[in-house]
């Protein structure tokens, strides 16, 4: 969820824009967020449904895109088809072949005016059977500036930490990586496309939001999950196989409470991701409180020497200017200008607290927020584990000159389309 500083059709093809703009490599970057965040008008709605978890009505806007322009879909057509044949090595035939048909923005809503999250998806079709068409989310895009942040502060933080994040980049080591909150799911999504080793849970409340994501946004279906712990599909289908072979068994989407689920879990995470807001555009004092059930049980589920913790929030100034005084949002804030402050104390208390490292040295821990560029957003990071070789860093240059060098090393080794250094050099404040 983020603050911006300052008739249905299912699946409506015709609108896929074919307009051809300069390419550049991040095709998520905010020059193109004037393409989605226009008026209900400007879009059209290709879901809608009532939530019962306190979302309202939840829906999808779609929005032309102008990225990729149309010369570079035969590139992405043959890809589908030497995946297919990848896949499909006996049944292919003379080979199957694929039709893009476009490129969209789907914007998820809460209640018509909340924009909760945007992915850009492409549709697609097999020759064969042209009337059936299927979404892909385009993985390696990030539409809003907050989730670059979190990934960047997130991915460079934990290169700064003991464990070398570089293994599980390339799949020679397992990263366990728990995200509350899934939107669209273009985060966990990114993070399993970008690293191999990455093994994600997600953890959403609302069967809607999973269903919107699915259904509309391009997310991969065998990802999802049952109550009791099995995939809902037992098997991918075969476009599901080409599209996210060697990723979706690597997402876990559960429909749960985010406080149940950590409560009666006993896996160790390395990396936590938490942007979790609901209708009312509140993030729920359950999730932060430092006495809270959720806030102790993620304390012993996470990492003792290098366990982050990443989280998207709304900054002080966003809250004052949007919510009259006596507004229910209002009464649940601390005193003004101490939101970001007290969240952020909450969460590095019981994560962190006086920790000491293996060594016997107390400070093992750290925390730090970053300003999201464009954006009313803070990013917390509370780490356990900071510093190259088991070093110890407290002050703030030594700190950010290493978040700096690390997050040179992540956007390298994972082929980032956006700058980390951005993101970890906007406001960066370390906590005392």
């Amino acid at each position: 969820m983020w603050q911006r500083a300052g008739r249905s059709s299912i699946w409506n093809l015709r609108r896929f824009c074919t307009a051809t703009r300069r390419r550049i490599v991040d095709e998520g970057d905010w020059i193109y967020s004037s393409e989605w965040w226009g008026t209900q008008s400007d879009g059209h709605t290709v879901l809608r449904s009532t939530s019962g978890n306190g979302n309202g009505v939840v829906s999808v806007v779609a929005y032309p895109s102008s990225r990729p322009s149309k010369n570079w879909w035969p590139e992405m057509e043959r890809w589908l088809q030497q995946r297919y044949a990848e896949i499909n090595p006996l049944g292919c035939g003379d080979g199957e072949h694929f039709q893009v048909l476009g490129y969209q923005w789907r914007s998820l809503r809460f209640n018509d005016h909340t924009r909760q999250s945007t992915v850009k998806i492409m549709a697609a079709c097999r020759k064969s059977e042209p009337g059936s068409v299927f979404f892909m989310q385009q993985p390696d895009c990030l539409a809003v500036p907050y989730l670059k942040s979190m990934v960047s502060v997130g991915l460079a933080t934990m290169a700064s930490c003991y464990q070398d994040p570089m293994n599980a980049v390339h799949g020679q080591k397992t990263m366990k990586i728990l995200c509350i909150g899934h939107g669209g799911g273009s985060l966990p999504l990114f993070l399993a496309s970008k690293i191999q080793g990455a093994v994600v849970d997600v953890v959403e409340i609302d069967p809607v939001v999973i269903s919107a994501s699915v259904q509309a946004m391009g997310f991969p279906s065998f990802s999802v999950m049952t109550p009791a712990g099995e995939r809902a599909s037992s098997n991918p289908d075969s476009i599901d196989s080409v599209l996210w072979k060697g990723i979706h068994e690597r997402i876990h989407l559960y429909e749960a409470d985010a406080e149940k689920f950590v409560l009666k879990n006993n896996n160790i995470y390395d990396l936590v991701f938490i942007d979790a807001y609901d209708g009312d555009d509140i993030f729920p004092r359950k999730l932060w409180d430092p006495d809270s059930p959720f806030v102790k049980a993620l304390s012993s589920q996470l990492h003792p020497e290098h366990g982050t913790v990443v989280v998207n929030l709304h900054s002080d100034s966003d809250i004052t200017d949007r919510h009259k005084p006596d507004s229910y949002f209002h009464r649940q804030l601390p005193s003004m200008g101490k939101y970001v402050s007290t969240v952020f104390r909450a969460y590095k208390d019981v994560l962190v607290g006086n920790r000491s490292s293996r060594d016997g040295k107390t400070g093992s821990g750290l925390g730090f927020v970053v300003s999201v560029p464009c954006l009313y957003n803070s990013t917390l990071v509370v780490s356990r584990g900071f510093g190259v070789g088991g070093g110890h860093y407290h002050n703030k240059d030594s700190i950010l000159n290493t978040l700096i060098s690390k997050s040179l090393e992540v956007e390298l080794a994972l082929n980032l389309p956006f700058p980390c250094m951005e993101y970890i050099n906007s406001g960066f404040t370390l906590s005392d």
